[in-house]
């Protein structure tokens, strides 16, 4: 206690400055945090690594002063030295503002790393109840090992999907999480009001910061959670990179050599598969086989009727019809009369049944 005492003197004789590096870093973030900007932009980004170098020049000196230790109850803090519990999780926030795409998994490392030093500070002095997350493989030391292991014993691993009772759990916790820190954060509007019109007294502003610890815990516990989804796609993609760079470049095929199916017995056996719509014989096979038989048009093929011939036979018939009738033929006249009178007492088509006449 007596050390504490001492540092808390030396805290005093230089609380301008460590203050005011915490006030201004504090503010830059309130800035960037509910500016319309993008976060990409150059001002923003220059803003940004400002207020880090702030705030790590406070982690700096807080470190130095040993203004907190384990061996202490929140309530032996002092009011003036409490907000700085903030600073970590300040630095984490804003060190999670950068956009730099090829540190990213370096970015989110490093905000891990400071979320996780609020959390076992917060765990520490029994700030509120909650569960610390497990340490990531890079930086867990075996003495954080063996503390994560104490701390965290009855913390779930991660849920299989098949695991509903764990999923369900796990999305009550987040429920949990979000309606704390909506009560939390209605009632530091309330008390900021008094701390940043100056009539707040000692009580309320131990009240005001212990509140802002206990709030900053839930997001804390939600960035966490976020970082991990998110270096576990990163270090997939990290792996990606690297097993692309390793595997050999593929040879380069030469180009094919175009081909054409010609009409010959290779296509013949190919379009005679069975099928009844595709021809089963090339064109000269139709030929060869045509021309094995005589029936092609120059092997001179016997015409079924003699068109001239036909043609003589009508002409000699009308001739003699024309002979008949100069020379008065008695038995032509008699028939031609009968004929005559004939279809005079038949009509047209008498006696025809083929037509059902």
């Amino acid at each position: 206690m007596a050390e504490h005492d001492n540092t808390n003197d030396v805290s005093a004789a230089q609380p301008s400055k460590l203050s005011d590096l915490l006030e201004r870093g504090w503010k830059i973030f309130e800035e960037v945090d509910s500016t319309n900007e993008p976060l990409a932009s150059t001002s923003i980004q220059v803003r940004v690594k400002r207020g880090i170098s702030m705030l790590e020049e406070a982690s700096s000196m807080v470190a130095l002063l040993d203004l907190f230790s384990r061996n202490e109850e929140l309530e032996e803090i002092a009011t003036a030295d409490l907000k700085y519990l903030l600073l970590p999780a300040l630095l984490g926030a804003l060190t999670m503002k950068q956009t730099s795409r090829d540190k990213r998994l370096e970015v989110v490392q490093t905000a891990r790393g400071h979320f996780m030093d609020f959390l076992k500070r917060c765990k520490e002095y029994n700030l509120c109840h909650f569960e610390l997350p497990p340490l990531t493989n890079e930086k867990a030391t075996p003495l954080e090992a063996s503390e994560n292991d104490s701390s965290t014993a009855t913390v779930p691993t991660k849920p299989c999907p098949s695991d509903l009772v764990s999923m369900a759990a796990q999305r009550q916790a987040k429920i949990d999480r979000y309606c704390q820190r909506k009560e939390l954060e209605a009632r530091l509007s309330d008390v900021r009001k008094a701390v940043d019109s100056g009539q707040a007294d000692d009580e309320v502003s131990r009240d005001f910061y212990n509140l802002n610890a206990r709030r900053w815990v839930t997001v804390c516990l939600e960035e966490i959670e976020s970082i991990d989804q998110e270096m576990e796609i990163l270090q997939q993609m990290d792996g990606l990179k690297q097993g692309a760079a390793k595997q050999p470049a593929q040879p380069v095929r030469p180009p094919m050599k175009p081909f054409i199916l010609t009409k010959d017995a290779v296509q013949a056996r190919v379009f005679g598969a069975g099928y009844p719509s595709l021809p089963t014989m090339t064109v000269d096979d139709w030929y060869e086989q045509h021309r094995l038989r005589g029936a092609m048009p120059d092997q001179g093929i016997p015409r079924r009727v003699d068109v001239e011939e036909d043609t003589d036979a009508k002409e000699r018939e009308e001739q003699d019809k024309e002979k008949n009738a100069e020379n008065d033929d008695e038995e032509s006249l008699l028939k031609a009369r009968n004929w005559d009178e004939w279809k005079d007492s038949h009509r047209r088509g008498y006696g025809n049944r083929h037509n059902m006449g």
